[in-house]
């Protein structure tokens, strides 16, 4: 058996979706450079280069499946994006070129 006893690390790849009425002058349904920040804010400073078994609630508590992770981004996003002419659509993660999951709020 080789299993590394600390784990193994990804680098995973976040797409965010959003839908809504688009802005009628700048043309956007959110501003891209305020997605850029609040990504940052819930997702990549609390998660980046980190060990989320041991360092990231609640991967203490659930095991951190790439399903995992994207429901756990959408919990962190949905909050800060969703508003009255805008909602969070999709999360997909993806943890290599050709293996992602897709997360859009169900069940």
């Amino acid at each position: 058996m080789a299993a590394n006893p600390n784990g193994h690390g990804h680098n995973y790849v976040v797409e965010v979706t959003v839908e809504g009425e688009a802005d009628p002058l700048t043309g956007m349904v959110f501003d891209l450079r305020e997605l850029k920040q609040v990504l940052h804010e819930e997702v990549i400073e609390p998660m980046d280069h980190r060990f989320l078994n041991r360092e990231v609630p609640p991967f203490d508590r659930i095991t951190p499946t790439t399903e995992n992770v994207a429901i756990e981004i959408w919990k962190r996003l949905k909050p800060r994006i969703d508003g009255p002419k805008i909602r969070l659509f999709n999360v997909r993660l993806y943890e290599t070129a050709d293996l992602y999951v897709d997360y859009g709020g169900g069940a």
